[in-house]
């Protein structure tokens, strides 16, 4: 079973250099996410399901917080990029076509699936495809589904969206694809981010109403406003 054509078609020339600079931005506030979710634990032996353009595969190395790095990505614009990087940590960058990965049982500590999940047709056996290569993982997609839901759809379809989530409806899929929950959390974009999408002064607008809405009314402002779902599991 693989990605639709048109997604594929899709991401096979889509990383330049503009969309790599959105991509470094995104990767810092990921392993953000990341850190702060695993205790600053060590990710050991470390795949990137999904890896883009190797940014959040750079920004581990540069923590130093795997001991080694491996890559699957759809895309060989993705592949390319990774390559070009030249990571010290960096072992392997594999094609993989959507669900089905090419590594043995148990061959990782950690995976990670960042911005993924929400392209993905059949969730739930690309979450087991992922607990299957390692014992533990890491999930972060963007929680879309606010009361203007429609709008979600129309902005992102293009860019291959086909879910959208709330907290809990992440927190429900996770558990029901025999996967435990170890930390989950709701993140605000960061300021950088904001900055760099709507520039300076209607970023850091955006950035102190969405992260003080999301501080004040934790359960309420996912209703109204995006934010990032980020989640670590370990197979049941």
């Amino acid at each position: 079973m693989s990605q639709s054509l048109e997604l594929r078609s899709f991401y096979e020339d889509y990383y330049n250099d503009e969309v790599g600079r959105k991509r470094a931005i995104a990767a810092k506030q990921t392993v953000d996410h990341i850190s702060a979710l695993c205790g600053g634990k060590s990710l050991g032996k470390l795949l990137d399901v999904g890896a883009g353009d190797g940014a959040v595969l750079a920004e581990v190395e540069k923590r130093g917080m795997a001991s080694e790095l491996h890559a699957a990505e759809i895309s060989n614009s993705g592949i390319e990029r990774i390559r070009k990087r030249k990571l010290n940590t960096l072992k392997s960058v594999q094609e993989f076509d959507g669900y089905k990965l090419p590594f043995a049982d148990n061959s990782f500590d950690t995976v990670l699936a960042v911005h993924v999940l929400e392209h993905v047709e059949h969730e739930r056996l690309f979450l087991r495809e992922l607990s299957r290569v390692a014992r533990q993982c890491y999930v972060e997609v963007p929680l879309e589904h606010t009361f203007r839901v429609h709008r979600s759809i129309q902005t992102s379809a293009p860019y291959g969206h086909l879910n959208f989530y709330t907290p809990e409806t992440f927190k429900n899929l996770l558990s029901t694809a025999e996967l435990s929950l170890l930390s989950i959390a709701v993140f605000s974009n960061s300021l950088d981010y904001e900055v760099f999408l709507s520039r300076p002064h209607v970023g850091k607008v955006k950035y102190i109403v969405r992260s003080s809405a999301l501080k004040l009314l934790p359960r309420l402002a996912p209703k109204f406003f995006v934010y990032l779902g980020g989640a670590f599991c370990e197979r049941k």
